[in-house]
């Protein structure tokens, strides 16, 4: 699943390291051209909740592997687009689909192991950031053609197809949903609080990671090679600190929580102050990508430690739309940064938006546990207890 969670991520976050070369070749503005990760984003972020309710009696795998399946065609058409309104096109029809793996996959993960479970699926997005957008920026470089990332982006969901289909055991959908005993969790104002958290941090972290490879272009005056090897450095180093947030977060999520915000607006506070040297820049983002990658685990821990085990994947869509919504809002909030003050000042929207998330972090409502819902059950669980009895 984690492989799956790198095919995916690669073709959702690819175009970033690219964004300059596509808004060049489409001839659109940067700002214009950064709407190829935002409307993927709140494509995603508006499919989650229906399109999960809607397949909840279909066999897991089979879903998981079709999603897989259709990133492969997505890219393959992205590839071959004439113009920038099939290439949108091309992007957005296969992130309605792209919330099915998400919400299955990590409530797998957590029914199994719980958060280190969830970060080990997450580590494929650490991963996709260490690979997959490096490479796909590299390929476009190394051809000196912009389709190459796409046929790359392909490839890799084909290889995560592949093992889906290999290594994944069957997982049929439960024979009864728990129905409307999910809906409880919306009754609990602190969960709205963690999803408004989500979407606000998300916003923060994509404001100015969104536009990365623009910013190391024109601030700090890399060439393509050089800016696929500071994405590969950020996603490495986003490993290791995927890695570090998920033993230490089960410890105390909210102080684990409260660093992560405080730290990654020191770290792009000093992008800004010297984004334009090279040495020193590297080493930011060498701190910098090993913070930013965290943000999806806190935000699927916070959110998910208090739902009950039949509500995850309910939660989970919810969670996806918030982590989507927080995407497009940040790039396009970048975007309009960029229009109007240029790319050097699009860090301090991130700064904001985390420095407001800051403040809610330290809002909180009494838990209310859902001891008294009726979850029900089927015939042969009922059969099993009165045998039991």
């Amino acid at each position: 699943m984690a492989l799956g969670a790198f095919g995916i991520i690669t073709t959702e976050f690819g175009v970033i390291g690219v964004l300059p070369n596509l808004a060049q070749v489409f001839d659109v503005s940067l700002e214009t051209a950064g709407w190829l990760l935002s409307a993927f984003a709140l494509t995603v972020a508006v499919s989650s909740p229906f399109i999960t309710a809607l397949t909840r009696n279909i066999n897991r795998k089979l879903l998981m592997s079709s999603v897989l399946g259709i990133f492969v065609l997505s890219n393959l058409l992205s590839a071959f687009s004439p113009n920038f309104t099939v290439l949108m096109i091309a992007r957005v029809l296969p992130a309605f689909l792209h919330p099915l793996f998400w919400n299955i996959s990590l409530a797998a993960a957590f029914k199994e192991s719980g958060s280190k479970a969830v970060s080990v699926v997450m580590s494929g997005v650490s991963i996709a950031t260490v690979m997959g957008v490096p490479m796909t920026t590299y390929a476009a470089e190394f051809f000196n053609n912009w389709q190459a990332s796409f046929f790359l982006a392909s490839f890799i969901s084909l290889i995560a197809f592949t093992g889906m289909l290999l290594y994944v055991p069957s997982m049929p959908a439960a024979k009864k949903a728990a129905g409307n005993s999910q809906l409880y969790v919306l009754k609990n104002p602190q969960l709205w609080l963690n999803l408004t958290s989500t979407i606000l941090m998300l916003a923060g972290m994509f404001s100015s990671y969104g536009y990365l490879a623009a910013y190391l272009e024109k601030v700090t005056h890399m060439n393509g090679a050089q800016i696929s090897a500071m994405l590969l450095l950020f996603g490495g180093m986003g490993v290791l600190g995927n890695w570090i947030i998920g033993i230490t977060i089960s410890k105390n999520v909210m102080l684990v929580t409260r660093i992560f915000f405080t730290s990654l607006i020191l770290i792009q506070v000093l992008a800004y102050f010297f984004g334009g040297i090279f040495t020193p820049m590297v080493i930011v983002l060498s701190i910098w990508g090993a913070i930013h990658t965290g943000g999806f685990l806190i935000g699927n821990i916070r959110s998910t430690r208090s739902v009950p085990h039949h509500a995850l994947e309910f939660v989970n869509s919810l969670l996806t739309s918030c982590y989507n919504i927080g995407i497009s809002l940040g790039t396009m909030l970048g975007g309009i940064i960029i229009a109007n003050y240029g790319v050097h000042n699009v860090v301090w929207m991130s700064i904001g938006l985390l420095a407001a998330n800051l403040a809610l972090s330290f809002v909180t409502f009494e838990q209310k546990q859902p001891a008294t819902v009726e979850v029900p059950v089927t015939e042969e669980e009922l059969a099993a207890r009165m045998m039991h009895a």
